[in-house]
């Protein structure tokens, strides 16, 4: 009888590098030893380690760890596009973030990465019309992480929360790939209106922190809007906008605002 042929795992650079560095850690820091098992190596891929941290950090007495993780397996079985989207984060964070070292940094510890592969978990089960769960999973990442994203807001990937308290993402808004946001940002409405009431974002742009991006408005791709403006007009691609209310300032100053995280203003720009 022919031998069964043994099944090859496939490779996974990404997830090995993040095993290794995890062994690294608990030999460094035995007292951590327990955790980084515990998240990282305990497990045989990213979405499986995912889908634990995810439960473990939305589990609560009204819900235990075990139905998070069930519900979190699920959606990771049926929506493989969550698993991308989530390395496309965790690559976002590793290329601009110049706190990060380490893949393993903000699976372990980065509430921005966590929260939205969270609000990814929350936005497919509003997509398969599970509302109140979905609104379960908004309640506990805003009460967990400070950020707020109603399960219906449409984010792309590779998407990268600075520091991420107080972020506020309303339920009609739309967030483009590639897109770089610090602190206290909010994709807001501007009163009691009802149906498309928030901000659509285009890929690769950088929003800064504190800045407040307000109505059915549309800022176009590879812009940049400074710390702290408020944002209530359209902003066409490519451009630099500041102040309160936000005006244009001049050019986003390279190809990929996201990318470099460059929020300095010009002398010009800041005249």
């Amino acid at each position: 009888m022919a031998q069964a042929k043994q099944r090859i795992a496939p490779m996974d650079p990404v997830w090995d590098q993040i095993t290794e560095e995890a062994r690294k850690a608990a030999v460094d820091e035995p007292l951590i030893g327990g955790f980084v098992h515990a998240c990282i190596l305990h497990h045989k891929s990213i979405d499986k380690a995912l889908s634990y941290r995810i439960a473990a950090k939305l589990a609560s007495n009204e819900m235990s760890m075990v139905v998070v993780r069930e519900i979190v397996d699920e959606a990771y079985a049926a929506a493989p596009e969550l698993i991308h989207a989530a390395r496309a984060d965790l690559m976002a964070i590793f290329e601009r973030d110049p706190a990060c070292h380490r893949l393993l940094q903000p699976i372990l510890y980065f509430k921005g990465y966590q929260a939205m592969q969270a609000y990814r978990v929350g936005h497919f089960l509003w997509q398969r019309g599970q509302f109140d769960l979905a609104y379960f999973v908004q309640m506990r990442v805003s009460e967990i992480f400070g950020i707020d994203i109603h399960p219906a807001a449409r984010m792309g990937k590779g998407i990268m929360i600075d520091h991420a308290h107080s972020i506020v993402i309303g339920e009609t808004a739309v967030v483009g790939d590639n897109v770089s946001m610090l602190h206290s940002v909010t994709l807001g409405g501007t009163g009691k209106e009802e149906e498309d009431r928030h901000p659509k974002i285009g890929d690769g742009v950088l929003i800064g922190a504190g800045a407040k991006v307000l109505g059915n408005i549309r800022v176009g791709h590879c812009s940049r809007i400074a710390a702290g403006s408020v944002v209530l007009e359209d902003v066409p691609p490519c451009k630099t906008v500041a102040g309160i209310p936000a005006r244009i300032v001049g050019e986003a100053g390279c190809d990929q605002p996201s990318v470099s995280m460059n929020h300095m203003l010009g002398p010009q720009e800041r005249g």
